[in-house]
C-alpha cells in the first residue's frame, strides 16, 4: 500500500488542542474526568458520567484490539490512498477511537485484532494517530 502524502491536517479547537499537542509529540492521551475519574475520547468540556469540567490529561498505552471497520472506495479524495481503512479500537484503557488502519491488506484485517499506534504527518507538518498490526499479537491470522 503505497503512502499517504497530502493528508490533511487537523483542526484543533479549544476542547481537543491538548490532544492534538499530545498528537504532534508522537504520544496518544485522553482526558481523565477529575470529579469520577472516567476517561473519554474524543475531548469535550464536560464529563458525560458526573457533568464535572474538571480533568487531567492521561498518556496511553497506545494499544488496543480491532472493535470494528470499513473499507472505503467511494468518495475518493486527492488527500488518500485507496481504499481507505477506517477502523474503530477499542484502547486498552476502555476508550474506543475512530482512526485508520495502516500496514496491513484489507483482506488480512480481522475483528479482535491486536493493534498499536503509529502517527503519519499531515499536510502541514502535523500529525494524526493511526494503526496497524501490533508486533507482540501472538494469536495467529
Amino acid at each position: 500500500m503505497e503512502s499517504v502524502t497530502a493528508r490533511p491536517a487537523p483542526r484543533p479547537t479549544d476542547d481537543s488542542a491538548v490532544y492534538w499537542n499530545a498528537i504532534a509529540r508522537h504520544e496518544l492521551v485522553a482526558q481523565r474526568c477529575d470529579g469520577c475519574s472516567t476517561l473519554r475520547h474524543p475531548p469535550r468540556p464536560m464529563c458525560p458520567h458526573c457533568r464535572s469540567l474538571e480533568w487531567c490529561e492521561q498518556r496511553l498505552a497506545g494499544t488496543g484490539s480491532l472493535y470494528s471497520y470499513a473499507v472505503l472506495h467511494h468518495p475518493r479524495s486527492p488527500a488518500f490512498d485507496y481504499p481507505v481503512l477506517v477502523a474503530l479500537v477499542d484502547l486498552d484503557e476502555g476508550i474506543r477511537i475512530v482512526t485508520n488502519l495502516v500496514d496491513i491488506e484489507s483482506r488480512d484485517i480481522r475483528i479482535g485484532m491486536r493493534l498499536r499506534v503509529a502517527f503519519e504527518a499531515t499536510s502541514d507538518g502535523a500529525a494524526v494517530p493511526v494503526f496497524g498490526p501490533d508486533p507482540n499479537d501472538t494469536v495467529p491470522a
